[in-house]
């Protein structure tokens, strides 16, 4: 399954308009997106959509039980 245009954007606007701090799951990432009214599959896509851009260096992946994932801040 492709990467829809604008899952990782939706994401990183939602993180950055939460003010997350630190890294957070992808079921904690799932949750705010829901806060925010944007809609995804499950903590699932949002973990694939995540792991794709970890392969560009603009999230990183903690591999610890569970994964968590911290965004790169572009500004």
């Amino acid at each position: 399954m492709a990467i829809r245009h604008g899952e990782f954007e939706r994401i990183q606007s939602v993180l950055d308009d939460a003010d997350a701090d630190g890294p957070l799951t992808a079921r904690e990432i799932l949750e705010l997106l829901e806060e925010h009214d944007e809609e995804f599959e499950s903590a699932h896509r949002v973990a694939t959509v995540l792991g794709r851009r970890a392969q560009t260096g603009e999230v990183e992946v903690i591999r610890d039980q569970p994964y968590r994932y911290s965004v790169t801040d572009e500004s």
